[in-house]
């Protein structure tokens, strides 16, 4: 059991390390909210991968087997909500700062949840693993820690962008936040336009 915690921190840890657009819009919601939203919008992240990665243990080749069919619209509706993302983040950049009520914590946290949820790739990864790492996934007891441990990396990971972020909260001047969320915003479209470029290459 041991070895399937070291094995789940690693694939937790090497899923959400590499900085994407859901990796993007958590330091762009820490950075403009504060610490409370963006480890809510981490939370939101890591339920996601909790509930992939135990999904992917429980079913395996099954589940890819399963989601075949709906992999096409699947990256496709993840590719249009990255672009609405991006594009309105432009709007908000491009337009003078007025003072807004700051969502609440439950909406951060469900939006997050929404986001990570359309990208069929987590769920895919996961699954890879189930089917690649037999001895995990043949016994019930490895098979939870996995779980857990995949799920503790990527809140640790979330969390420590968010808190990282957060520290800039209020101290950068509001010209320089405005081109911090244009950059991020076109690195999301683009991330966006690769998502459904990919898609239809291998639809």
């Amino acid at each position: 059991m041991f070895d399937a915690l070291l094995i789940g921190l690693a694939a937790g840890y090497a899923i959400a390390i590499p900085v994407g657009p859901i990796a993007l819009l958590i330091i762009r919601t820490a950075m403009h909210g504060g610490l409370r939203p963006g480890l809510a919008a981490g939370a939101g992240t890591a339920t996601v991968d909790f509930l992939y990665a135990a999904v992917a243990m429980l079913a395996g080749p099954v589940l890819v087997t399963a989601i075949a069919p709906i992999l096409f619209p699947a990256r496709v509706g993840a590719a249009l909500v990255l672009m609405f993302f991006a594009l309105a983040a432009t709007r908000r950049a491009g337009a003078r700062a007025v003072a807004t009520e700051p969502a609440s914590t439950l909406r951060t946290y469900l939006v997050f949840v929404g986001l990570t949820i359309v990208n069929p790739a987590t769920v895919i990864y996961f699954a890879a693993l189930a089917v690649g790492l037999p001895a995990v996934s043949a016994d019930p007891l490895a098979r939870a820690a996995f779980v857990v441990a995949a799920a503790t990396a990527s809140l640790s990971w979330q969390w420590l962008l968010a808190g990282t972020a957060s520290l800039f909260h209020g101290r950068i001047p509001a010209r320089a936040e405005r081109w911090a969320a244009r950059v991020s915003a076109v690195i999301i479209l683009a991330l966006a336009l690769r998502i459904l470029a990919d898609a239809f290459a291998q639809r």
